[in-house]
């Protein structure tokens, strides 16, 4: 009873931590009151195209600069990563003041350089990143009728071989009206002034306003020289600036300056700040189809549930009808063995380069543990697109952490293999810490260097790769060699049957076996199709993925499926004799991999059409070989897993002599 008692107290503690997570828009994350006249500031990010897929800094162009300087704004790691550079701008507005015709400043005369560079950009469709409080400028276009969201806006446009640059802004910041002293009674959560206690603070009951919103218009405005001239940053221009997004009047010219300016206006609005990403969220092109997702799930599940149904009910009636035998029947039987009891002495036989094996399972468990934790903290909020850079960040330190199952199921695997024998296990921990890492490496290093000739922020820096490599020898490292200790002290487990000295000759097969293998992978990418799609539009497309609910449901479904597929294999190689069947069972929903690199190669072929330059398309190839390696990895091993727990629950079941 008193056990009981604990269990409930335990449920409901970490129900009110739930209750307190889903209450707030994003965990750890709070409005900002910014009273009346208070100093706003614009930041930018890299410079970005999906014709590239190269962002480049901001101020590689020549735009206008801070009073104060360019300064970089504290970035995480995974916004390194992702080729995020933010940094301070010239734009400041004024809470809830209007403020129209402000200069911002005339360039130099632009050089060769700077006009090859400004056309080659424009050319390449980049798009300008700016944020405001975390919320990164949205414009509206309409199209055939429709209302088209984008985030940032282009560099310029071409038209009819001439170039024009949007030099004047007109940005639209949505505010809603902060009242309330308390913070979470702010956020929409219901028992507010029970949770947390209202802070009297001086000043806190003065009325604010919160950004909910952030919208820009871009515009091509040909400025009167004569009326720039004794105009400093942040005047007012002498006459009325009509920004019109459908007329181009600022052409680039060689050896001319570009003026900039830019005009804000404060719209109160009724969205609440837990919200305000609904606009991002509902991206055109970015919505999830709904119904298809579900219809996709219910028949994959239900065809993988009669293939599991019919082969269950298949080896319990082998079994069943094995064990009704008496003695003299099963004597007789054993002599007249057929199927996959004909194997009894060869299905635990050794594989071919078991090392290689338990290194790849190793991995592929600390792949599959990273993405099912990472998806589930992303499903729960944790890792939301309004965390910069959070969810590459957590990958990395899941990994890292899960490094200790890597080295513990690649030893003990090692050790099962070699009938408990411990020779060779730190040899096993080293391979397994460094073969995914390994090959990582190797294909980041050479797409790096590609993005250092090209200057590139995407170019992960020189400081931040020691980092990486310090974090890999001195946490990931350490720790896999401790899972392999631990995997060393650990019971092997013990075959249920005798392996023969001398091997079962493999009689000769109607069809390859690996063909079967290779087309296997078609179910399990079945299961997945739909949400690869979205997910290769979030990163190639500039598009935000938030559907990470049906996403781990994907995931799990995908699990499932793998082990279903790759059992059924296995059992069909051990009813013909075939008792090669380890790596096979890794292939069998490995083989998925092959699938998903095709689909990607597709995509590259039929929806990033506009992909330029050989630099870019090898950039893409490398990433989505990267991608490939590790999801072969994570579903090869829940095969092979599946596979060894059926081959040794089926031969722990009859006992042949």
């Amino acid at each position: 009873m008193e056990f009981f008692d604990k269990f409930k107290i335990w449920v409901l503690y970490i129900c009110l931590i739930s209750q307190l997570g889903l209450g707030f828009y994003l965990p750890g994350s709070y409005p900002h009151k910014y009273g009346i006249g208070d100093k706003l500031s614009v930041k930018v990010n890299s410079l970005t195209s999906i014709d590239t897929e190269m962002p480049f800094s901001y101020y590689s162009l020549p735009f206008c600069k801070p009073q104060d300087g360019v300064k970089d704004s504290a970035e995480n790691l995974g916004e390194l990563l992702m080729g995020d550079r933010i940094e301070n701008s010239p734009y400041t507005f004024r809470m809830y003041t209007n403020e129209t015709q402000i200069f911002l400043c005339k360039t130099s005369p632009l050089s060769a350089n700077e006009f090859k560079i400004l056309k080659k950009r424009i050319d390449e469709m980049y798009q300008v990143n700016l944020i405001l409080d975390n919320l990164p400028a949205i414009r509206y276009t309409k199209k055939d009728g429709f209302l088209l969201r984008w985030t940032g806006y282009p560099v310029g446009i071409k038209i009819q071989d001439h170039y024009y640059l949007f030099n004047h802004l007109k940005f639209t910041v949505l505010v809603h009206k902060y009242e309330e002293t308390n913070v979470a009674s702010v956020m929409g959560t219901g028992d507010a002034p029970e949770v947390i206690p209202t802070l009297n603070k001086p000043g806190s009951d003065v009325p604010g306003y919160m950004v909910v919103g952030f919208e820009v218009i871009p515009c091509s405005f040909q400025h009167n020289a004569e009326s720039l001239k004794n105009l400093k940053m942040y005047g007012k221009y002498p006459s009325a600036i009509e920004c019109d997004p459908g007329a181009v009047a600022m052409g680039v010219r060689e050896g001319e300056p570009v003026a900039f300016s830019y005009e804000v206006t404060f719209v109160e609005s009724d969205i609440k700040w837990p919200s305000r990403w609904d606009a991002y969220l509902k991206m055109e092109g970015a919505k999830v189809h709904w119904f298809s997702i579900l219809n996709s799930l219910m028949v994959i599940t239900f065809l993988a549930g009669i293939v599991l149904v019919i082969f269950l009910r298949t080896v319990r009636r082998d079994l069943t009808r094995y064990e009704e035998l008496d003695k003299e029947a099963q004597a007789q039987m054993n002599e007249e063995l057929s199927g996959w009891k004909l194997v009894v002495g060869d299905v635990f036989r050794a594989p071919s380069n078991p090392s290689l094996l338990c290194v790849m399972v190793g991995n592929g468990v600390q792949i599959l543990g990273m993405a099912v934790v990472t998806i589930l903290f992303a499903a729960l909020g944790f890792m939301s697109p309004a965390s910069r850079g959070t969810l590459v960040t957590g990958m990395l330190f899941f990994y890292m952490i899960l490094g200790i199952a890597a080295g513990y199921v690649a030893v003990r695997l090692w050790r099962t293999i070699g009938c408990g024998d411990t020779k060779g296990w730190v040899s096993v921990s080293w391979k397994a810490a460094c073969f995914f890492p390994g090959i990582a490496f190797l294909i980041l290093t050479t797409l790096n260097f590609l993005l250092w000739n090209s200057h590139s922020t995407g170019a992960i820096p020189f400081s931040l790769f020691v980092i990486l490599i310090l974090l890999w020898f001195c946490i990931s490292v350490p720790l896999t060699l401790v899972g392999g200790y631990f995997g060393a002290k650990a019971p092997h487990i013990e075959y249920p049957v005798r392996t023969n000295q001398i091997p079962h000759e493999i009689p000769p097969q109607k069809y390859p076996s690996w063909l079967l293998v290779l087309g296997a992978g078609t179910l399990p990418f079945g299961t997945l199709f739909i949400e690869l799609f979205l997910i290769m539009s979030s990163i190639w497309m500039g598009r935000v993925y938030y559907v990470f609910g049906f996403l781990f449901v994907v995931l799990i479904l995908l699990v499932v499926v793998c082990a279903e597929v790759s059992l059924v294999l296995t059992y069909m190689h051990i009813c013909v004799e075939d008792w090669k069947w380890w790596w096979k069972s890794f292939f069998a929903s490995g083989s998925v991999a092959i699938y998903i690199f095709l689909y990607f190669i597709n995509y590259l072929v039929f929806d990033l059409k506009s992909l330029s330059g050989p630099v870019s398309a090898t950039l893409y190839l490398g990433y989505s070989l990267f991608m490939v390696l590790a999801i072969m990895l994570a579903t090869g091993t829940v095969g092979f897993l599946s596979s060894f727990w059926f081959v040794h629950y089926l031969f722990s079941s009859v006992k042949l002599d």
